[in-house]
């Protein structure tokens, strides 16, 4: 973002006289918090307004089944640059290497896959990485799906279905420029829980939750923000909800958002990787903690199940795309049966006795996330930068859409809620 731009100087109120603060912020997720605490240092007010009951966005420690588990964002990516490194240092919070668990099994269709299938996946699943080492996307960007085109329509499948369970999204809709420019790196792990980290960073802030925001008004010297509590004026706003939330139109801008801001938006797209937790209880079936089982007989409806991580009673079964928003539309006793089916077929009828309970925060139909995390489609790999350029001087879209090689994560998140605030911070008058 340019200090150039017209954005308003902070505590100046022109011909506003009731403002209230320097910067309303909107959403108390990583991004959120990070410009609330950069605007703090740099001596300006700010209030971050929250929809939910709760601090952390789509960083959330679910412990509604006992043992805690993070149903959202669960790594330290790229640590080697990550700012929650630091962040859990200063706070005192252990963040060790990622635990290969305790073992990997391959199924198709709930039995074990066989050798010759198993050996076809592994090497369809290194094509991306290879095709990406030569293929010249100057001219063009691709689809994942074009990258992979050439392998044919079974091996192409193949090799594309892991993104459902990292990207959350159907290889179709991936850009292929905005998934090469991904940063990369050591991954950590939060074992008391990431959610839980994020929502102590949030500690000294003036936070106000249970304040979905309805309108933004920006035709005046700065912004009016309605909630069902009433109204904010502040002279500038910092928007961090999810862009599923912006694309849904749950929050109305008056006037509406510029052109140039809502193309930007129709180039990205959610995905949908989710998360469901079960709690098992009695007997483990001779199942170490931490083996992981992979239902893989169908490329589009991957399904990978984590068994008794860190020697919880939970199962946590990961899937994306396509799939997971047709579980999240049946919802969590369709999404129960359908998981103790999967699970009956692996281990043995009784596993279904021993699942007594599920946990399934569907990120898809949450009305305030609306997906998992940003993609681009192919050919608008531009539009993330696009997102990020401040609106009428006085509003600036930030969150893990706009994080560049940080995008769709927590650290990518923060870097962006930074950048925000100290473009609001710096301008003179």
């Amino acid at each position: 973002m340019s200090a150039s731009l017209a954005l308003p100087m902070l505590g100046a109120h022109a011909a506003d006289t009731d403002v209230q603060t320097d910067v309303v912020i909107i959403g108390a997720g990583a991004a959120g918090l990070a410009a609330a605490h950069g605007l703090k240092a740099a001596g300006r007010k700010a209030i971050v307004l929250e929809a939910r009951d709760r601090v952390g966005g789509r960083a959330f420690t679910d412990t509604s089944l006992g043992p805690a588990y993070d149903a959202g964002a669960m790594f330290i990516h790229w640590a080697e640059r990550n700012p929650w490194v630091q962040i859990a240092r200063d706070l005192g919070v252990a963040t060790p290497d990622e635990s290969w668990g305790g073992g990997f099994q391959v199924f198709s269709d709930g039995k074990p896959m066989a050798d010759a299938d198993r050996q076809k996946r592994r090497g369809a699943f290194g094509q991306i990485d290879r095709r990406l080492e030569t293929v010249d996307l100057a001219k063009r960007d691709l689809s994942v799906k074009d990258l992979l085109g050439d392998l044919g329509p079974d091996l192409s499948q193949i090799a594309s279905s892991g993104l459902l369970l990292s990207i959350g999204e159907e290889s179709d809709r991936i850009s292929t420029r905005d998934y090469q420019r991904l940063w990369a790196g050591d991954d950590l792990v939060v074992p008391s829980g990431y959610g839980n980290l994020v929502a102590r960073y949030g500690a000294g802030l003036d936070i106000r939750l249970n304040q979905p925001v309805g309108e933004i008004r920006w035709d005046g010297p700065g912004v009016v923000v309605t909630t069902p509590s009433g109204s904010l004026r502040a002279n500038a706003c910092i928007v961090t909800v999810p862009v599923g939330v912006l694309k849904a139109g749950a929050i109305r801008f008056t006037p509406e958002l510029p052109m140039r801001t809502r193309d930007a938006l129709d180039g990205i797209g959610m995905g949908a990787l989710t998360k469901i937790a079960l709690k098992v209880e009695g007997d483990r079936f001779g199942i170490t903690p931490g083996t992981s089982f992979l239902e893989a007989g169908s490329p589009h409806r991957m399904m990978n199940f984590d068994l008794f991580p860190e020697d919880k009673d939970l199962i946590v079964a990961y899937c994306g795309g396509d799939h997971a928003r047709e579980l999240s539309a049946a919802g969590p006793d369709a999404t129960r049966d359908h998981l103790t089916t999967l699970l009956t077929s692996m281990i043995g009828s009784d596993i279904a006795k021993a699942i007594t309970g599920i946990s399934f925060p569907a990120w898809w139909t949450d009305p305030f996330s609306r997906g998992s995390y940003s993609v681009c489609l192919p050919g608008r790999e531009a539009a993330r930068e696009q997102l990020a350029e401040p609106i009428g001087g006085r509003i600036v879209i930030a969150g893990e859409a706009t994080a560049g090689g940080g995008a769709m994560t927590v650290g990518g998140a923060t870097l962006a809620g930074r950048a925000a605030a100290a473009a609001l911070a710096r301008i003179k008058a």
